[in-house]
């Protein structure tokens, strides 16, 4: 029987996706016959949109591992893509019906496993959707994963992110998350590049975290990180810089526990607060 899904962020809807076919590790059989030629016609228009944008404003090991995904004129299949991606960093995607909770989550991480939403957007979410869907997770976050130290990264977060549960920390180490993997960016040769997925997906939010004056970049500092809030609903005010994806890599590599306790009971920022503000 599946245990009751929880919701994430500030929505207050219930999460969507058929919870009853997921198992008690939240996974599910990804139902490839349920999509209809609108889904692969969605799919391919998102792909087509987003991948154009991509020059100049992704970070290239995005840009080059992206063909490892195959299928852009329709859904492709998980277990086509784990071929490729098991041989490459011996990651596998997961069918998962939508949000899960932070246990399972982070065990899926732990052990290599990628969980990814298997329903698609109706086209009139085209330009936006709260939730993540399939092609969020496939577009924006599997291609990393077909690099080695991101890859390695992502497996460290969700070791973290067990040990943070124990602790109480999970919100904390969520920001990180947020501004990593989902909202990064990274300072390439050719200049400023994105890697979070969030940005990837998002045809709006691409150009304007690389090129918008409005939103303030700063270096990626742990504690800084661990303190800002965040924002779902909206183009990111605040977005952390990384110079490679080793740094990301070694700068996860400590004890979080002292700086989890070091952080408790400071004051937290706001997701639009300034850096000149913290040291006024």
């Amino acid at each position: 029987m599946a245990v009751e899904p929880v919701v994430y962020g500030a929505s207050e809807r219930p999460p969507r996706g058929d919870y009853a076919r997921a198992g008690a590790d939240y996974t599910c059989a990804q139902n490839y016959a349920a999509y209809t030629e609108a889904d692969h016609d969605t799919y391919r228009r998102l792909y087509e949109r987003q991948s154009r944008l991509l020059p100049g404003l992704a970070s290239q090991a995005f840009i080059d591992a992206l063909p490892s995904l195959g299928e852009r004129d329709r859904i492709p299949r998980f277990e086509e893509v784990n071929e490729r991606l098991y041989q490459a960093t011996r990651w596998e995607l997961v069918a998962v019906p939508g949000l899960i909770p932070e246990v399972p989550f982070f065990t899926l991480l732990a052990n290599r496993k990628f969980p990814v939403t298997d329903w698609i957007r109706t086209p009139e979410e085209f330009d936006y959707i709260v939730e993540p869907d399939i092609f969020h997770d496939l577009f924006g976050h599997v291609p990393l994963l077909f690099n080695p130290v991101f890859a390695d990264y992502v497996q460290r977060y969700g070791q973290g992110g067990l040990k943070a549960h124990g602790l109480g920390a999970c919100e904390m180490l969520s920001r990180l998350y947020w501004y990593t993997i989902e909202f990064g960016l990274i300072r390439e040769s050719e200049g400023l590049r994105a890697y979070g997925a969030g940005i990837l997906s998002s045809s709006g939010e691409l150009p304007y975290s690389v090129q918008s004056p409005e939103p303030q970049r700063l270096p990626l500092q742990l504690a800084r990180t661990m303190r800002t809030r965040y924002k779902i609903d909206t183009f990111q005010q605040t977005y952390f810089v990384i110079d490679s994806f080793q740094q990301l890599f070694d700068m996860t590599a400590a004890d979080f526990s002292p700086i989890y306790q070091a952080l408790k009971g400071q004051p937290e920022f706001a997701a639009n607060e300034r850096e000149e503000a913290l040291t006024a």
